[in-house]
């Protein structure tokens, strides 16, 4: 069995990931969380008694606490999700933007290089790529041309990552996506804010003129197309993965109303954001051509399978609305981690 460390792993993302992983069986995870606002580790309860997972709370900025849990644990493979990733909340302020996703990004590769990681996959965006007009597609060569501080400070990190490649001969591959929904996903994010407002009954807020596009993918086809890289990706390299699900964010409010049984009236235009990228849209034909991977999901099934998981599990989100989900690592891991 391989021992895969998934930094970031209580988040949307990540979570999504690590129950992947351990599904399969085939590996063991040690999941590092800092368990900020968005990483819920509630996310992973059906699988925190498996015994080929492992959590442990610590923040990716911390480099001798860093250094000591790769000393520990010594994982042969970090798969490193972590990040602040809210463009709306970069605009406010970047800090620690900086400070997680390129400073932690280091230390990471520092203490990695130390201990022996024989693979570090770098998860990333296709944010990093900047605007794209009306025609065209987002490929691994396309000029890094970030627009957000988010996407600043996730180029940042992507360059670094080339740099251990290159500077250090350290074996490093990266991912680039788009847009990613499904389960367990944060309701700040489009989807799950639509969803839960409509739900509620509450208006949508679209900044701009909604339409604004975006490449979706769903978190599984993400997941998969990520530990297909990790797995068989070259040394160096970067990967696109995409959806070749292009909508207008207009279109998928729509279809969230729809499904919700709910009218237009609850739609609420409101001042774009600073910086509000147009388009995006990925070209993943790279790894479809040397993997063979490519998405199962179409946007219709999975908006409509998202939406009814957000139906199903109103609990889950309306603690994570209250804040009340943040006391699980108090109430469950509390006693045996001594705090």
């Amino acid at each position: 069995m391989t021992r895969i460390l998934v930094t970031g792993g209580a988040g949307f993302i990540g979570s999504n990931y690590v129950r992947m992983l351990l599904e399969r069986g085939e590996d063991e995870v040690l999941n590092l969380d800092a368990l900020t606002y968005a990483g819920n580790l509630e996310n992973l309860a059906e699988v925190e008694d498996s015994p080929a997972y492992s959590f442990v709370k610590a923040d990716i900025r911390d480099a001798e606490r860093i250094q000591a849990i790769f000393e520990q644990h010594r994982p042969e493979v970090v798969v490193h999700f972590a990040a602040e990733s809210h463009v709306d909340r970069s605009v406010l302020d970047a800090t620690e933007f900086v400070q997680t996703n390129v400073v932690g990004t280091q230390v990471l590769l520092d203490a990695a290089r130390r201990t022996g990681v024989t693979r570090f996959v770098h998860v990333s965006t296709d944010e990093v790529y900047g605007s794209l007009g009306d025609t065209g597609l987002f490929t691994e060569d396309s000029p890094l041309q970030p627009n957000s501080p988010y996407s600043a400070s996730k180029t940042g990190s992507d360059l670094l990552v080339r740099a251990a490649y290159h500077t250090h001969g350290f074996d490093t591959v990266i991912t680039r996506c788009s847009n990613n929904y499904g389960p367990y996903q944060f309701p700040e994010k489009l989807i799950p804010l639509m969803i839960a407002n409509a739900l509620e009954g509450k208006k949508l807020p679209v900044y701009g003129d909604g339409k604004n596009v975006r490449d979706w993918i769903h978190v599984r086809d993400h997941c998969e197309g990520v530990d297909v890289v990790r797995r068989r990706g070259q040394a160096g390299e970067v990967y696109n993965l995409g959806g070749n699900s292009e909508r207008q964010n207009l279109q998928v409010v729509r279809g969230i109303l729809e499904l919700a049984g709910k009218g237009e009236e609850l739609i609420e235009y409101v001042t774009d954001r600073p910086g509000h990228d147009r388009r995006y849209a990925i070209d993943a034909s790279k790894v479809q051509a040397e993997f063979g991977w490519e998405p199962t999901m179409t946007f219709e099934q999975g908006l409509e399978e998202t939406f009814r998981w957000y139906v199903d599990h109103r609990d889950w989100w309306e603690r994570v609305r209250s804040g009340a989900y943040q006391d699980y690592y108090a109430r469950n891991y509390g006693a045996r981690l001594g705090g």
